[in-house]
């Protein structure tokens, strides 16, 4: 089977613009000013100040009337502005939809979940290639018509095994790297390399219970409250910025196994809603945080 394409959208059309700035005055309408130059429409736009830390986040999407418009032209327009105000900004055609290389090991909710929604047209994002440290999903990539790379990882191939990931990366042009219950920890520089770019999925029970069968030990401390967390990957395990959180409260007559079904509903919901907000350019990375317009 192969995945209907990503809606297809007209070059030059829409773009969405994101920036981070100190907080001060005219910055929206020296932004809209530009849009109007370049003949451009707001068709949305959100906008945060956060006065404890002084800085002003914005974003903003825009369609072009008129002839289209190349995203360089329109990043040239933008850029005295960005200057002035000192902005950390993007700006993005959604034309280009995000490329995200998904990356599994042996537990397939969230890898499934993905996958019918790319398949289905709910999420806007192609899937180039799918990477696994074992071969149990290979089969489904082939039925949605996606290559299927086995890359085994031990402690003595694991620099081999992250020269070959890297060469995949460079090889489907992908822009995001989403590991869907990847169980293996990516090296420190593999993720000071790609910053902002991986996005992980875990329980929300971590750190409360580390190592194995963590619903099992969920279930004999009698928790009220499991969850599951999305963050981007950094080289502090599990740490990194938190994109979004899901959470159903649980009571003492679930077993451990309905424990481990309802974590792994959640777990794909959290991460199909970061992927979605991350490929949509909803999120702005700052520091250890993240503003996320929704």
């Amino acid at each position: 089977m192969s995945a209907p394409a990503v809606p297809v959208r007209e070059a030059g059309r829409e773009f969405v613009l994101t920036l981070s700035c100190p907080d001060q005055q005219g910055i929206v309408h020296a932004v809209t000013g530009v849009m109007l130059e370049q003949s451009m429409s707001v068709s949305d736009s959100q906008q945060f100040g956060d006065a404890q830390h002084g800085e002003f986040h914005l974003r903003m999407q825009v369609v072009r009337e008129g002839a289209p418009l190349e995203v360089a032209t329109l990043r040239e327009a933008f850029a005295p502005v960005a200057e002035r105000f000192e902005m950390d900004w993007q700006i993005h055609d959604l034309a280009a939809p995000a490329r995200v290389l998904v990356m599994v090991s042996r537990q397939g909710h969230c890898l499934n979940d993905l996958l019918f929604r790319v398949s289905s047209g709910q999420m806007p994002v192609v899937v180039p290639a799918i990477v696994s440290n074992h071969t149990d999903f290979a089969e489904l990539a082939e039925w949605h018509g996606i290559p299927f790379h086995h890359v085994p990882v031990t402690k003595e191939t694991k620099p081999a095994a992250e020269a070959e990931l890297r060469s995949l990366i460079e090889r489907y042009d992908a822009d995001t790297i989403v590991l869907a219950r990847y169980m293996q920890v990516l090296s420190s520089q593999l993720c000071a390399d790609l910053p902002g770019r991986v996005i992980n999925i875990h329980h929300s029970l971590l750190p409360s219970f580390k190592g194995a069968k963590p619903y099992t030990q969920a279930h004999e401390r009698g928790v009220k409250v499991i969850g599951a967390t999305a963050h981007y990957v950094t080289a502090d395990l599990d740490e990194g910025p938190i994109i979004e959180q899901d959470f159903r409260r649980v009571d003492h007559r679930m077993s451990p196994a309905d424990l481990s079904t309802t974590g792994q509903e959640l777990e794909a919901m959290a991460l199909a809603r970061a992927v979605r907000w991350h490929a949509e350019h909803r999120i702005l990375l700052r520091g250890k945080r993240t503003v996320v317009f929704t």
